[in-house]
């Protein structure tokens, strides 16, 4: 395995992730700045009218929906563009792939350092879901340099990856809001430094660092003879994509992915809420319940979904985590005290550890070398549709119908990946195959 390259990829996916969640922290102080800003009769201000419908022009509901429409903007770009540019490193390679789209979410940052405006805030969230869509292609990069027997040890770092951004995607977003380049009464509108440049900043300056890597210490890791000889165009339709990837398997474990997925992101979004609301928690309370979160999941995936895969294999672990997680959301949608709300944290990261880099590994595993890039940007993508719906499903629920709600909700949900599991085909050896010939 090559360790260098693994660096590399695992930053990729960090710096992917914690794009899209070093925001998180700031959506209550940006709805206020730039509605004060831009005024009521501005796209923000058009966008909070429009929210207040749904919220019954509750604040506090406005403000998580509108959070919960930005992020589902960056999530639902991903969706569309991970397997394009998974499809297109499939034919092109990996690293030129990198460099490109990693280079538009050093623009994206760029951008948001001078979002004087809301509608330059959008732009640069624009630009970063596109290029963030790249977490496909450092998927397949993982899984070029992986056989299959230790494809899962590919995949457990990426999700490592994934639990570390979203650790401190938010704690840099909130910890950096006390960097004031400028205060909020002597900021001005358009292309200039406003109150949220310091966050923006050091999302740049991770970004830069990440692409100077790929530039300068990322070789290609699929060569010209293995690269799809496909001439099919690129599709901008996730679901038309996944048709091209006629695999026994593939299709089952996508579409548990996202059932998983939409569950898990609905319920983690609305945590801080319920905990606020409920259990009266501080943002430092809060805090330390995203670093009990965020190293739960790195213990998991690193050290126990590890020893299971490679013991009672991919399928057997993920049903294992299917069945944590389940319990886990019904204790934290019914805790009356932080010891409560806690255990069930502890089910549901423990759940998430066994059951992503178990799917992850498994869609790697039931599909081909050639068709890497194409088939886990399919996989990505159904992710990033997820994380863009369920912020929204678990907002609405949880302002609609009472704060135990989406727990409720997302438990039902899981009967759905519980037996669709049940049912995943045997997984093929194509690296044998590959090497018959």
């Amino acid at each position: 395995m090559k360790k260098p390259t693994l660096f590399i990829v695992f930053l990729t996916v960090f710096i992917d992730v914690v794009g899209f969640s070093i925001i998180f922290p700031l959506f209550p102080a940006m709805l206020d700045y730039y509605l004060e800003l831009d005024g009521k009769e501005s796209l923000i201000g058009s966008l909070v009218v429009w929210l207040g419908q749904f919220a019954g022009n509750d604040r506090n509901a406005v403000a998580t929906l509108f959070g919960g429409v930005i992020g589902s903007l960056y999530g639902f770009l991903q969706f569309v563009f991970a397997p394009i540019w998974g499809a297109y490193s499939d034919r092109h390679g990996r690293r030129p792939t990198l460099v490109f789209t990693l280079g538009g979410i050093v623009l994206a940052n760029l951008i948001w350092v001078f979002a004087g405006s809301f509608v330059l805030l959008v732009l640069g969230r624009t630009i970063g879901g596109i290029m963030a869509g790249n977490i496909s292609t450092a998927s397949a990069v993982a899984a070029d340099i992986t056989t299959g027997k230790n494809r899962a040890s590919g995949m457990i770092l990426i999700g490592v990856a994934l639990g570390l951004g979203f650790i401190l995607g938010p704690a840099i977003g909130g910890l950096a809001y006390g960097w004031q380049l400028v205060e909020a009464d002597h900021a001005t509108s358009g292309l200039a430094l406003h109150p949220f440049s310091g966050p923006a900043i050091i999302a740049l300056a991770i970004a830069a660092v990440n692409w100077m890597l790929i530039i300068f210490r990322l070789s290609e890791s699929l060569p010209p003879e293995k690269r799809g000889q496909s001439t099919a165009k690129s599709n901008f339709n996730p679901f038309a994509q996944l048709r091209r990837i006629n695999l026994p398997g593939v299709a089952h474990t996508n579409l548990m992915y996202f059932a998983y997925w939409s569950a898990f992101s609905s319920v983690e979004f609305t945590i801080t809420f319920f905990a606020t609301e409920t259990l009266k928690f501080t943002p430092f309370d809060i805090a330390w319940m995203f670093v009990f979160i965020g190293m739960s999941l790195i213990f998991f995936q690193g050290a126990v979904a590890r020893q299971l895969i490679r013991r009672v294999g991919e399928r057997r672990t993920a049903l294992f985590g299917v069945c944590s997680t389940l319990p886990g959301f019904l204790v934290i949608g019914n805790a009356t005290n932080p010891t409560m709300l806690y255990g069930g944290l502890l089910l549901m990261t423990a759940g998430s550890g066994m059951t992503m880099p178990s799917l992850n590994s498994l869609v790697s595993r039931y599909t081909p070398a050639d068709r890497q890039g194409l088939s886990l940007g399919v996989f990505r993508s159904l992710g990033s549709l997820s994380r863009a719906l369920g912020p929204i499903m678990g907002g609405l629920l949880y302002w609609k119908f009472g704060s135990s709600m989406p727990y409720w909700v997302g438990a039902a949900f899981l009967v759905l990946p519980f037996f669709m599991v049940l049912g995943l085909p045997p997984v093929p050896d194509y690296d044998e195959v590959s090497d018959e010939h």
